[in-house]
């Protein structure tokens, strides 16, 4: 047992630690605080806490835990609010009522709910680490698969059946004499990646049901993709759109750092969705940590591991999961308050020279995995971290070492968000590494998907070109080609690429939805080429009622889009174009 030396903000030098190890996990204090070991000299120990250290006294006891930070795994985590220690703030609220004392703590999983274990082998079997052995149905929507820890393996000398805690026997293995018992909860270091068998390309689709990622810059399963942004631009509502009706089977989100009332919103508003595909509670299929601004900044790197460790767990049963972080800045910066605090050398900015190892030990956990074990499974683990550049300047450390780690890039623009355009993801100096990959994906539901998506960016890209001159003379004085392109371009801008998050309808757009209404509005632009060729003007163009009705396509019901698509399609195949 060590004594308190010294405190600084979040770090604590403690003498008489000899024989501790590095992020061994220690008790600070009288109050028990959770720190881990982050530097050792001689007997003095340097501790980062992961609590409010303010009171601390000179002397005070340091206890060493002699193990390391890891996460609690097992049924009970779908639905759970987490803090950045995976401490289960509903328990602590049921505990210590609203203001939560330092030092208080909560198991993750509850030591008393009873959990129906069905398994899947039987007494005989010879298992090894990543088998499953049974399955407990945890919700509606997520069958929790129970399986060997990675490290152990033998053969099955007892197996049962029924309900039981997370801490009952169900399972006993026996390898050379040597007798485990398996519960339905293991334990994992927060830090140390699971291992898998080999690694897949990522092909398939992250169907988001949002359009401007779906369809103009896809993102894969198991991919990663940052979504930087300025204040105001709505990074927020993006990653909760994303964790609302992204079709995975599961979602964690992760709130590293931001603001209190951001989290309290997405908390409140989850307790009320249902799964677009199912109809089922959304939070059925979501996982919450609550690591909030108001919190002590060296549990947001913990948040960060733990919402990850916990992905890749689900990933290992053959699921597709999405974990959100918002935002990968405010840990950054906890980084870069931590590194002052002990005098390392800083790097530009101030930020530790570190830091991109430590964001790419985060987004390089992401991918699409073949799992240890049988039954054979592919899962996937998808990361999106949101950057908050101050000022909204890209150049800044952060945000360029995540684009140095990421393959997709949703860069959220300031001016469009001034305009109203949301989402304000821009499609200019937005990009995707996975427009190749998930071709196959799309061909399934149309082979010109790749085509018609080209068009459209080099119009988009075009009329971007075109601004300039139109500022100096005025669209009156384009010429008719161009001004039809900028018609067009409005056309995509306002009636695809914008999309309202609070319209029950247009909050969510299938994929196939979505190439319809594509396919619609570049054929508008096919047609009325060939009609302003014949000696229509683009005034006249612009009179037709065909630019109202495909505007209002993204006001359809879902049951109806494809018959009025039809009749839409129709209409202007009959020449009705500029009527």
């Amino acid at each position: 047992m060590g004594k308190i030396w010294r405190v600084s903000g979040p770090l604590v030098v403690a003498e008489g630690m000899r024989g501790s190890k590095v992020y061994e996990v220690v008790q600070v204090g009288d109050e028990g605080l959770i720190g881990e070991v982050i530097g050792l000299d001689g007997d003095q120990a340097v501790i980062q806490t992961h609590e409010e250290t303010q009171g601390l006294k000179i002397g005070e006891n340091v206890t060493p835990t002699g193990r390391i930070l890891t996460v609690d795994l097992g049924p009970g985590l779908i639905g759970s609010i987490y803090d950045g220690l995976q401490k289960s703030l509903l328990t602590l609220i049921e505990n210590s009522g609203h203001f939560i004392k330092r030092g208080a703590t909560s198991e993750a999983l509850s030591p008393s709910a009873k959990w129906d274990f069905q398994p899947v082998l039987k007494v005989g079997d010879r298992v090894q680490g990543g088998d499953i052995i049974g399955v407990v149905p945890e919700t509606e929507l997520v069958a929790h698969k129970i399986m060997v820890p990675p490290d152990m393996g033998g053969v099955i000398t007892e197996l049962n059946k029924g309900a039981y805690t997370i801490e009952d026997m169900i399972c006993r293995l026996e390898n050379n004499g040597d007798k485990t018992d398996l519960t339905l909860m293991q334990k994992w270091p927060v830090r140390k990646p699971r291992p898998y068998r080999s690694r897949r390309d990522p092909t398939d689709l992250l169907v988001t049901g949002m359009r401007i990622i779906d369809y103009m810059f896809p993102l894969s399963l198991g991919g990663k993709a940052g979504i930087p942004g300025g204040f105001g631009t709505g990074k927020t509502v993006t990653l909760q759109q994303l964790a609302r009706y992204a079709q995975t089977h599961l979602n964690i989100y992760v709130g590293c750092g931001e603001r209190g009332n951001e989290m309290a919103d997405v908390l409140y508003s989850f307790q009320d969705l249902t799964d677009p595909l199912t109809g089922r509670p959304l939070k059925e299929k979501e996982i919450f940590i609550a690591n909030t601004s108001n919190m002590p900044v060296v549990a947001r790197e913990v948040s960060i591991f733990v919402g990850i460790t916990i992905g890749e767990y689900f990933r290992d049963m053959g699921y597709d999961v999405l974990l959100v972080a918002d935002s990968t800045s405010r840990w950054a910066e906890a980084m870069r308050e931590l590194g002052g605090r002990l005098e390392e050398m800083p790097g530009e900015e101030g930020f530790p020279a570190y830091m991109g190892s430590r964001l790419s030990a985060f987004y390089e956990r992401a991918g699409r995995v073949e799992t240890v074990g049988s039954p054979d499974r592919v899962g996937s683990l998808t990361a999106m971290g949101a950057v908050s550049p101050p000022g909204a300047d890209f150049s800044e450390p952060v945000t360029q070492t995540t684009l140095r780690i990421i393959e997709a890039l949703y860069s959220l623009d300031v001016s469009l968000a001034n305009k109203r355009h949301f989402p304000a993801i821009s499609w200019l100096s937005s990009y995707s590494l996975y427009v190749g990959s998930t071709k196959e994906w799309w061909d399934k539901i149309d082979t010109a998907w790749e085509d018609t998506r080209n068009s459209a960016m080099r119009i988009l890209q075009k009329e971007a070109e075109l601004e300039e001159i139109v500022r100096l003379v005025g669209p009156e004085a384009m010429p008719e080609a161009d001004k039809l392109l900028l018609l067009s371009a409005k056309m995509l801008r306002e009636d695809f690429l914008m999309q309202n998050a609070y319209h029950h309808i247009d909050t969510y757009c299938a994929p196939k939805r979505a190439h319809l209404m594509m396919k619609t509005m570049m054929r508008f632009y096919e047609l009325s080429q060939g009609m302003m060729e014949s000696g229509m003007t683009v005034a006249e163009i612009r009179q037709s009622p065909m630019i109202t009705k495909i505007s209002r396509m993204k006001d359809i019901e879902n049951d109806v889009f494809e018959d009025k698509v039809k009749e839409l399609w129709a209409e202007m195949e009959s020449g009705l174009v500029a009527r």
